[in-house]
C-alpha cells in the first residue's frame, strides 16, 4: 500500500492532543513532537517561513507524518518524551537515561532492610530518589543507621523460622547496631515504627523524629535513665545538624517543584529544586542540545517532563519563570514576589553556575567547541549577519597634542592575534584632532588590506561614540566598504555601542562574554596606543638632548645615531669609541657633556 502524499495526510490530521513523527526517504523517525493540536501543529511547518535554517532543512526531509492520539496535554508530554529517548530522532533534542543514578530502598518484608541500589524493581518495595550522588546516599544512610537499629543481614526473618529459633544474634547485636530481631528481641510493631520514621526523613521531614527523640529523651531523664538520655540527644543533635545543612526556605512550602531555565545559541540548561517541608531535598540541572533552535518554553516543558519522570516526582504544584503548557493536572505558578520568587532565583543561580562550570570544562577539554559558541553569541548580542571570527579595533593616542599615533588590534577566533597588531603614525593631521585622525588611520589600514588582497575582517570596533565611529565611516565608504565589513563604537563612559545611522546606542548585559570580549579588544587597542606613544616620547626626548650639546650640529647626531642605534649608548659610549665615529674634537664635547 503506497503512503499517501504529505499534504493529503496533513489535511486529514485530527483536531486532538497527540504526538506526531516525521520520517524521511529512509523510513527513518528524525523528529518526534506533541501538540495540543496535531492538525494546527503539523500545518504550522509547511505553511510559515522558518528563521532556522536547520528547521527548514528539517521539513524538506519530511515524507511521511504519523500521529498518535492521547486523552491529554499531560500524556502527550509523556509520550513525547518516552519516544524521543526511545528513537533518538536526528533533529530532537538530546535526552539522556537516569539508569546510574543511585536509589534508597526500603525492602517489602519482614523487618524491611533500607540499602542503596542502582536498580529498580516492582517487587512493593519503596524507592526513594533517584539522588544525583552516590556521597548524598550515604551520607543519609549513615544518617538513619546513626538514629535507628536496622538490620544489614539477608536473613528471611519469617514469624515461624524465628520462633522455631532458626537464628542466632550475630556481631552487629552485640555492637549495639541491631537489636536481634532474628531471636526476637524486638517486635515488629517497634521496627515498623522506625522504619516510618525513616521514610518521613527521606521525604524531608525531621519534625516528626525530632519530637519523637526528645519526648523519649526526657522521660529517660526523668527516670534517672541518665545514660539512655545522653544516647538519644547525641541522636537529636545529629539529626538537627544534618536539618542545618538542608537550605530552609518557607516551612509552609511543601511538595513543589521549582524548575529555571538559561540557555545560549547551542545549549539549554534546566535547573530543578525540589522542596518539601521548607527544605531543599534535592538539586539537578539538565543540559539539552538544541536541534531546531527551540525556545526556552519549549525546552523547559520537556524538560520538566523529563525531569519529573526520572526523579519520580509526584508534587502537585510547579514554580517557573514563565507560563508553560503542561496539562490540567498540574498547578504552575510563575512567583512574582516573596518566598516562593526567592526560591526560583535560587533555581536560576543553580543553573547559571552550573552553565559556567561547562564552560570552563569546555575550554580545557573542547576549546573548538568553546570557540564556536562563544562566535555565535557574538553574533546575535552585536545583531551580526556572520559571527565575528577576525575583529579589529582602533584607538588614538595623543597626550596634551603632542605624538600624535594610533594602534590596531586584531583578534581572531575571539583571542589576540599580535602578530597582526599594527601602529601608526599619524602623517595627514596637524594638532589633536581624533576624528580627522581616525579617519585616516582606518583609510590606510584597508586601502593597504585592499592593496595586498588580504582578508578582511567581520567587524570593526572603534574605541569612542558618534563622532570617531563617523570619521571611520567616512574611510569605509571612500573605499566602497560600507556595509561590506560591520563597524561599532564604544563609548567609555557607560560601555555603549554605537551602530551606523542608529541614534539609539546598545547596552549588553553586563556580564555577557560579548562584552567582556569587546572591552578587552578596546583595552588592548589601548595599551598598544600607549605603549607606542610613550616609545615615540622617549625617543624624542633623547634625541632632543643630543641637540642640544654645545658644538654638535644635525649631521653629528645623525653619524651617532647611525652607529650607537641609540641616545642612550652614546651617553654611555668611552672617548675612543667617540673618537672613531665623529673625530677627537667632537668626541670630547659630547663624553664631557654625559660626564661633568
Amino acid at each position: 500500500m503506497s503512503i499517501p502524499a504529505l499534504d493529503i495526510q496533513v489535511k486529514t490530521l485530527p483536531n486532538s492532543p497527540g504526538v506526531y513523527q516525521y520520517f524521511d526517504a529512509e523510513g527513518t523517525i528524525i523528529y518526534v513532537g506533541k501538540a495540543k493540536n496535531l492538525k494546527k501543529r503539523v500545518s504550522s511547518y509547511f505553511t510559515k517561513t522558518h528563521d532556522s535554517g536547520k528547521t527548514r532543512v528539517l521539513v524538506k526531509k519530511i515524507v511521511n507524518v504519523k500521529h498518535i492520539v492521547v486523552e491529554t496535554e499531560t500524556d502527550a508530554l509523556l509520550l513525547e518524551n518516552n519516544l524521543i529517548k526511545k528513537h533518538k530522532p536526528r533533529y530532537n533534542v538530546l535526552l539522556k537515561d537516569d539508569k546510574s543514578y543511585p536509589w534508597i530502598c526500603i525492602k517489602k518484608e519482614r523487618f524491611p532492610r533500607v540499602f542503596s541500589t542502582r536498580r529498580v524493581f516492582k517487587d512493593g518495595s519503596e524507592y526513594f530518589g533517584p539522588y544525583t550522588s552516590g556521597k548524598t546516599v550515604h551520607t543519609l544512610l549513615d544518617l538513619i543507621r546513626g538514629l535507628y537499629n536496622l538490620r544489614n543481614c539477608n536473613l528471611n526473618l519469617s514469624e515461624d523460622k524465628i520462633n522455631a529459633g532458626k537464628y542466632k544474634v550475630c556481631l552487629e547485636y552485640h555492637l549495639g547496631n541491631c537489636k536481634g530481631a532474628c531471636e526476637g528481641f524486638e517486635t515488629e510493631v517497634e521496627y515498623n515504627q522506625n522504619i516510618k520514621a525513616i521514610k518521613e526523613i527521606l521525604k524531608g521531614n525531621f519534625k516528626d523524629s525530632l519530637s519523637l527523640f526528645k519526648t523519649q529523651m526526657k522521660d529517660f531523664a526523668q527516670e534517672m535513665r541518665f545514660e539512655e538520655a545522653q544516647k538519644i540527644k547525641e541522636k537529636i543533635e545529629i539529626l538537627e545538624n544534618y536539618q542545618s545543612r538542608s537550605t530552609i526556605v518557607n516551612p509552609k512550602i511543601s511538595n513543589v517543584d521549582v524548575f529555571s531555565i538559561m540557555s545560549d545559541e547551542g545549549y539549554g540548561y534546566i535547573n530543578f529544586l525540589q522542596l518539601s517541608y521548607g527544605s531543599i531535598i534535592r538539586s539537578h540541572t539538565l543540559e539539552i542540545k538544541k536541534k531546531l533552535d527551540e525556545t526556552d518554553q519549549e525546552l523547559l516543558e520537556l524538560a520538566i517532563t523529563e525531569i519529573r519522570q526520572r526523579f519520580n516526582s509526584k508534587s502537585k504544584e510547579i514554580y517557573v519563570p514563565f507560563e508553560v503548557s503542561l496539562g490540567e493536572s498540574l498547578k504552575v505558578t510563575v512567583p512574582k514576589l516573596g518566598d516562593k520568587k526567592h526560591i526560583l532565583d535560587l533555581s536560576l543561580r543553580n543553573a547559571k553556575y552550573f552553565r559556567m562550570e561547562r564552560f570552563k570544562q569546555i575550554k580545557i577539554v573542547d576549546p573548538d567547541r568553546h570557540v564556536n559558541r562563544i562566535m555565535a553569541q557574538m553574533k546575535v548580542d552585536l545583531r551580526l549577519s556572520e559571527e565575528p571570527r577576525h575583529i579589529e579595533c582602533f584607538d588614538n593616542s595623543n597626550i596634551q597634542g603632542t605624538h600624535p599615533v594610533a594602534a590596531c588590534v586584531v583578534f581572531k577566533n575571539g583571542k589576540p592575534s599580535k602578530k597582526d597588531y599594527r601602529h601608526f603614525n599619524i602623517k595627514t593631521v596637524e594638532g589633536p584632532d581624533d576624528f580627522a585622525s581616525m579617519e585616516e588611520v582606518v583609510y590606510r589600514r584597508y586601502k593597504r588590506l585592499l592593496d595586498e588582497e588580504q582578508p578582511l575582517p567581520q567587524l570593526i570596533i572603534i574605541d569612542g561614540g558618534k563622532g570617531q565611529l563617523s570619521s571611520a565611516l567616512k574611510s569605509l565608504d571612500a573605499l566602497g566598504l560600507r556595509g561590506t565589513i560591520a563597524i561599532i563604537g564604544i563609548a567609555k563612559r557607560l560601555e555603549e555601542l554605537f551602530y551606523p545611522d542608529d541614534p539609539i546606542p546598545l547596552y549588553l548585559d553586563k556580564k555577557s562574554e560579548t562584552l567582556k570580549i569587546t572591552q578587552q579588544l578596546r583595552n588592548e587597542a589601548h595599551r598598544f596606543g600607549i605603549e607606542h606613544h610613550r616609545n615615540k616620547r622617549s625617543k624624542t626626548a633623547l634625541n632632543t638632548e643630543l641637540e642640544t650639546i654645545p658644538g654638535i650640529g644635525e649631521k653629528t647626531v645623525v653619524e651617532l645615531l647611525k652607529h650607537f642605534k641609540s641616545a642612550k649608548r652614546v651617553a654611555n659610549a668611552k672617548v675612543d669609541e667617540l673618537e672613531d665615529v665623529v673625530g677627537v674634537s667632537r668626541a670630547n664635547k659630547v663624553y664631557n657633556y654625559y660626564h661633568k
